[in-house]
C-alpha cells in the first residue's frame, strides 16, 4: 500500500491558528513578543516540516505540539549555562542608563547567612528563656506535644491527664509563649 500524502493549507494557518497559539503561548512564557516569536518559529517549523504531517490529527494539533516543543526547547534554553550567556536582561529601560546583563552576569542577591544564623541562635534561645518561663506542667506537655512530637495517647497515659485537658494545657502554653514572645523579642 502506498503513503499518500496529505496536503496541508498552510496558505489559512495565520487566519486559522495564529490567535489560538498566541494565546497557547503567551500562557506559558507570559511575554508578548517571546509568544508571537515562538509562533511564528512554530509556523516556519511547520513549513518546512510539512512533508512529515501524515495527517493523524488536525493540522491545529500537530501545529500546537509543534509550538509545544518550542516552548520547552525556550526553558531549556534559558535554564542552561549556555542559554544563560545568551539572555539579556534589562535593568534601565530609557534614558542614559538604558541597557542591559547577560542573564548569567546578572549579580546575585547578598548572602547574609551568618546574620540569619545568629539570629535564629538569638531567638531559638529566646524561645528557650520563654519556655523555661511557662509552669513546669505547661513547659512539659508543651515540649512532649510540640518539640519531641509524642502522640497525644502517649503524653496523656505519661502524665495522667484526659486529651481534653492535654489541649487546654497546650493553649494556655501557646498563648503564654506567644505574649512572652511578644514582650522579649518582636518589641526589642
Amino acid at each position: 500500500m502506498v503513503e499518500q500524502q496529505v496536503i496541508l493549507n498552510t496558505d489559512k494557518w495565520i487566519d486559522n491558528y495564529a490567535d489560538y497559539m498566541y494565546n497557547y503561548a503567551i500562557v506559558r512564557v507570559n511575554n508578548n513578543d517571546l509568544a508571537k516569536d515562538l509562533v511564528q518559529d512554530t509556523f516556519f517549523a511547520g513549513l518546512k516540516s510539512a512533508k512529515n504531517f501524515q495527517g493523524k490529527s488536525t493540522e491545529r494539533t500537530w501545529l500546537v505540539s509543534i509550538l509545544k516543543r518550542k516552548i520547552i526547547d525556550h526553558y531549556r534554553k534559558i535554564n542552561s549555562k549556555k542559554g544563560q550567556a545568551e539572555v539579556r536582561m534589562n535593568f534601565y529601560d530609557d534614558g542614559e542608563n538604558e541597557g542591559s546583563w547577560l542573564e548569567e552576569r546578572v549579580p546575585q542577591s547578598w548572602d547574609n547567612q551568618s546574620e540569619k544564623s545568629i539570629e535564629n541562635e538569638e531567638l531559638k534561645l529566646q524561645l528557650e528563656s520563654c519556655i523555661d518561663a511557662l509552669p513546669e506542667k505547661y513547659a512539659m506537655v508543651f515540649r512532649m506535644k510540640t518539640i519531641q512530637e509524642f502522640e497525644t495517647e502517649e503524653i496523656c497515659k505519661e502524665l495522667d491527664i484526659t486529651a481534653s485537658n492535654l489541649w487546654v494545657i497546650i493553649h494556655r502554653a501557646r498563648t503564654q509563649l506567644r505574649k512572652c514572645m511578644e514582650d522579649n523579642w518582636f518589641n526589642i
